[in-house]
C-alpha cells in the first residue's frame, strides 16, 4: 500500500517510514543545522523528540549509521548534529509542573549521552553494561553542567562560513561540541572523524537526508 508524502508524491510502502520522519522534521518551528557542503559523505535522518505541541529537539546524521551489532569490529566514521531550540521555562504538557529552559548545557548533555548510546560495551555482561551506562550517563550530565571547566576547551567551527565559538571535549568514545547560535543551541558528536575542519550550515536540504 502506498503512502502520500508531504510533497504529494506517492511513497512505496518501504519508504513510508522515511516520509513520516521527514514530515516530523519539517514540522519543527526552528531551523535545522547539519554539516556544510564540505562533507561529501552520506547524510541521514536520525531522530526527532516531539513534545506535547511542538518538536523539542532532533538530530541529523552524517556518515555511517550506528550498527548496534554486538562484537562488530568495523570502524565507524560518523558525525551527528543535535539542534535544540531556545525555549524558556514553560508548563509541562500534562500541566503538572514546569519544563526547564533549554540551554547550551542541554545540547551538550544530549550529544554526550547520544555518543555513549553509540558506544555500547557489548563485551560486558548485561548487568555490568547497565552499570556502565548509568555511570557514564551521569558523568556526561555532570560534564555538560560545567562547560567552563577544564574538561572542555574552545574550538572555532565555521557556521555558514563565519567562525563561531564552541566548547569541545574528547573521550575514548569520541568527541562532543556544544555551542549557541541564533535561536538554537547546537550539540555535535562524532566517531572516527575529526572535529577539526568540520563546518556547519543552517541551510540544510532535508531531502538529501531523507534519501540517505
Amino acid at each position: 500500500m502506498d503512502t502520500i508524502s508531504h510533497e504529494g508524491r506517492k511513497l512505496p510502502a518501504d519508504e513510508a517510514g522515511k516520509g513520516d520522519l521527514l514530515a516530523e522534521y519539517l514540522a519543527a518551528d526552528f531551523p535545522w543545522y547539519g554539516l556544510d557542503d564540505g562533507w561529501n559523505g552520506r547524510r541521514w535522518l536520525s531522530s526527532v523528540c516531539n513534545g506535547p505541541c511542538t518538536v523539542e529537539h532532533g538530530t541529523l546524521g552524517h556518515g555511517d549509521r550506528p550498527s548496534r551489532r554486538p562484537g562488530d569490529p568495523s570502524p565507524r566514521r560518523s558525525v551527528s548534529v543535535v539542534t535544540v531550540p531556545q525555549r524558556p521555562r514553560r508548563p509541562s504538557g500534562d500541566g503538572t509542573g514546569q519544563m526547564e529552559a533549554t540551554s547550551k548545557a542541554s545540547a551538550a548533555s544530549l550529544a554526550g549521552v547520544a555518543l555513549l548510546a553509540d558506544s555500547w560495551p557489548w563485551q560486558l555482561d548485561r548487568g555490568t553494561r547497565a552499570q556502565w551506562v548509568d555511570q557514564q550517563t551521569t558523568l556526561a550530565w555532570e560534564l555538560s553542567d560545567d562547560l567552563d571547566g577544564t574538561d572542555w576547551s574552545d574550538l572555532a567551527i565555521p557556521v555558514d562560513g563565519i567562525p563561531c565559538r564552541f566548547r569541545y571535549r574528547e573521550s575514548v568514545y569520541g568527541w562532543v561540541l556544544a555551542g549557541e547560535l541564533s535561536g538554537v543551541y547546537i550539540g555535535v558528536y562524532g566517531h572516527g572523524a575529526s572535529a577539526y575542519g568540520l563546518g556547519l550550515s543552517k541551510a540544510v536540504d532535508l531531502s538529501t537526508y531523507a534519501t540517505g
